[in-house]
């Protein structure tokens, strides 16, 4: 049995529980082939259904903007005006991995650490998914198969949602000014692309949107995306020897010299990855776009000019088409910022001690709006909300660790204003 399991018996567990379900239920996910935001409609619902609730539990300064970015600002409490104002940030939309239209939650109390049938195809099995093994006698919200779960990043939207309105019914617990920090299109990889930077006062943020408690992440991926294009020349196929460039076979060429050793699924820790997204095409003109994925700057560097070299192989098998590489920089690893920021990690660490956990310090294998943040100037790391296999059929979240982070949060908070 997890330790965590004492943080059901917290006061404010059933309202985090009954936000989260609500939360869920919103299709929120997003589409990366939209330009504009938010890419999708559904996310609109969620976040007038957030700035409607802020204002109800007292938050005096709440703002939805044209984006749907939601920016909002709690006060201090008297006597604390001048301590710092830090942020907390999630997003709200889901991923478009597996459909999120439609989900059916449900909460199993007292799980007994067996194998539970999620559907007639999927299993959540301790065999497979040894984090469960830890959660015996816990609280945990799984799906019915048939979609993903939204933990990702509805658990992160529902703590800080239960953190503010614990802290603003609890006036006796003094604190220092807070931004909140809702944001569209996450999961696309341009959640922060028309953030309101301008109407931010924190100087230091945090996002909740990481996994298994008490994990704290201040090391992302740098990303890149690289839209690589094939242009074929096409003749009858009946007639095609000496003369057919087949853009379908060029693009699948130059998949297959995407090395299967640094794929997303042999890969951990530090290491990075190639993995192809996406591939359209016919004859004529064939597309695909890969993700490329690094700690370091200079390796990402050098994943760039191997898909180059790969092209150029391509070409060479295809001597009649052409390859036409594009890349673009997603996001940058905030290391380096964060370090010359160590407060904001030690405050964060200590807010987690005090609810008796020892942080986990470990990269994030991707990365978050926290990185973006960073970038931007504001120093944001990322910590847990307790869920699990983000973006699958098979998600689930641990009532217990999404009230720890809820604890997180208000020791947090409480510090920054000591």
């Amino acid at each position: 049995m997890s330790r965590t399991t004492d943080f059901l018996s917290k006061p404010y567990v059933d309202a985090l529980l009954n936000r989260f379900l609500d939360y869920v239920k919103i299709d929120t996910q997003s589409n990366r082939h939209i330009e504009t935001t938010p890419t999708t409609e559904g996310q609109w619902n969620l976040a007038k259904k957030l700035a409607l609730e802020l204002r109800e539990i007292g938050v005096p300064q709440v703002e939805l903007d044209d984006k749907c970015y939601i920016v909002a600002h709690l006060p201090p409490s008297p006597g604390k005006e001048k301590a710092p104002c830090i942020g907390l940030m999630a997003h709200m939309d889901t991923a478009s991995d597996v459909s999120g239209r439609n989900v059916r939650p449900r909460v199993i109390k007292n799980y007994d650490g067996k194998a539970v049938r999620l559907s007639e195809q999927y299993v959540l099995d301790p065999a497979e998914f040894p984090d469960l093994v830890d959660h015996v006698d816990d609280t945990i919200i799984v799906t019915d198969g048939s979609t993903l779960l939204g933990a990702d990043d509805k658990a992160g939207v529902a703590e800080i949602m239960t953190a503010i309105e614990w802290l603003t019914n609890h006036p006796e617990l003094s604190h220092g000014p807070i931004d909140i920090y809702f944001t569209p299109d996450e999961e696309t990889g341009k959640g922060m692309d028309n953030f309101p930077l301008q109407k931010a006062k924190a100087i230091a943020c945090y996002t909740l949107d990481g996994g298994k408690a008490p994990e704290v992440e201040a090391e992302c991926f740098n990303a890149s995306a690289v839209k690589a294009e094939f242009f074929g020349k096409v003749i009858h196929i009946g007639a095609a020897r000496g003369k057919l460039a087949n853009a379908v076979a060029m693009a699948a060429s130059f998949i297959g010299l995407l090395p299967r050793s640094e794929s997303p699924e042999a890969t951990d820790g530090w290491y990075g990855y190639y993995c192809p997204i996406e591939v359209s095409g016919n004859l004529d003109y064939a597309w695909t776009e890969v993700y490329l994925r690094d700690f370091s700057s200079k390796r990402m560097e050098e994943r760039i000019a191997a898909l180059k070299v790969f092209a150029e192989a391509v070409e060479a098998q295809f001597p009649q088409g052409k390859v036409k590489l594009t890349a673009t920089t997603q996001y940058l690893n905030m290391k380096q910022k964060l370090d010359a920021h160590p407060e904001v990690l030690e405050k964060l660490g200590r807010a987690i001690k005090t609810a008796s956990y020892e942080p986990v310090m470990k990269p994030i294998r991707g990365g978050t709006d926290g990185s973006r943040l960073t970038e931007m100037g504001i120093p944001t790391p990322n910590t847990f909300t307790g869920g699990y296999n983000y973006h699958s059929r098979t998600e689930w979240a641990s009532l217990s660790e999404m009230s720890l982070a809820v604890e997180t949060v208000i020791n947090l908070v409480l510090i920054w204003a000591e």
